[in-house]
């Protein structure tokens, strides 16, 4: 069926659904506080309570489903929910992005249960800087995990790089030539303000020009491709046809294109990755709401849908963090954990 649109007329094709709000790692630009407030367990959403909203969903022209976290392996049995989101025959592209420090264990369940594509989080090549960014020392682990899902079968994965000023931007060529050794398309993206980026800076943001000059430096002349519809990273090509991406949502937005909602790991559907509320599906389903109500409410919210937020941010004169620490305490879910950045 047709996808409904917006208020600005962008379609609603695609949804980020977190399984949990909980993390193995503690980086620098989602999560570099010392403690943090978690979502109950009793109030994340069961597997068949997703699968259930996934439908509504589907039923309107969503068709792209991505698992996020926190860390989606941390939940426990995600194969289980994969196996009856594969079964939703109106879902074309079914993915999820990790941090790859359990992927060696779950690769081949996953891509057994019909997992078709894998986003693994990659910032550094160099064990140390791992450990200093992450405070976890589990960077073997992710390159293990990278390695078990070509073996797995997986195919088109990316490893995505957020490229931090003083901290990993001397590595975007050696990312490519690792991505390029385990047949993955490295997507750099740029630091964002959002949710837990409490130490965000302007300073600290290589941009999107930035970090194609360095490539050019490299490895000469880097010609553009098509982006590809909605998709949030613009590719480019190697002289030897070797692609990357930049995600580019800092200096240059992409909002007029965005055609992605948020649903977190205890059913709040949000409509921007920038939005400060939601809508509550869960307490909708929990409360009895029929399944024609709950498609009456993701159509009123998608087509009255304003949001333009990496555009207004960009827009303020005096760019600073979003939201302040104590801020983020007091909702659990305006975290970059909790709703699947």
């Amino acid at each position: 069926m047709n996808p409904i649109l917006d208020a600005f007329s962008r379609p609603f094709r695609s949804l980020r659904i977190s399984v949990t709000d909980r993390c193995n790692l503690r980086c620098r630009y989602c999560m570099p506080e010392e403690s943090y407030v978690w979502l109950g367990h009793d109030e994340i959403l069961t597997f068949e309570e997703t699968a259930g909203l996934t439908e509504a969903f589907t039923a309107l022209g969503v068709e792209k489903i991505r698992l996020t976290g926190g860390e989606p392996l941390l939940r426990r049995d995600v194969e289980g929910l994969i196996r009856m989101l594969a079964a939703n025959e109106s879902i074309r592209d079914l993915a999820m992005t990790t941090n790859g420090i359990l992927l060696a264990k779950h690769a081949g369940a996953l891509r057994d249960a019909g997992l078709k594509r894998l986003t693994i989080s990659l910032d550094t090549l160099h064990p140390e800087r791992f450990l200093a960014f992450t405070r976890r020392d589990d960077h073997a682990a992710v390159l293990q995990g990278i390695e078990a899902a070509r073996e797995a079968g997986f195919t088109g994965t990316k490893l995505n790089m957020v490229v931090m000023r003083g901290f990993n931007e001397d590595e975007t060529a050696a990312m490519i030539e690792y991505g390029r050794g385990v047949g993955a398309e490295v997507r750099f993206i740029e630091y964002m303000d959002v949710g837990g980026a409490t130490q965000w800076s302007m300073e600290k943001v290589v941009s999107r020009a930035e970090i194609l000059g360095q490539v050019a430096a490299a490895y000469g002349s880097v010609g553009a491709l098509d982006k590809g519809g909605a998709a949030p990273a613009e590719r480019f090509a190697l002289p030897d046809g070797t692609t990357f991406g930049i995600i580019a949502s800092t200096t240059q937005p992409f909002c007029g294109e965005c055609d992605r909602g948020r649903l977190t790991a205890d059913g709040m559907w949000l409509l921007c990755l920038y939005a400060r509320d939601g809508i509550d599906l869960k307490g909708m389903l929990r409360g009895g709401a029929s399944r024609e109500a709950i498609a009456t409410a993701i159509q009123d919210g998608w087509r009255t849908r304003n949001d333009r937020g990496a555009e207004e941010r960009i827009a303020v004169a005096t760019r600073g963090i979003l939201l302040k620490r104590s801020e983020l305490q007091k909702d659990p879910h305006r975290e970059m954990h909790t709703r699947g950045g």
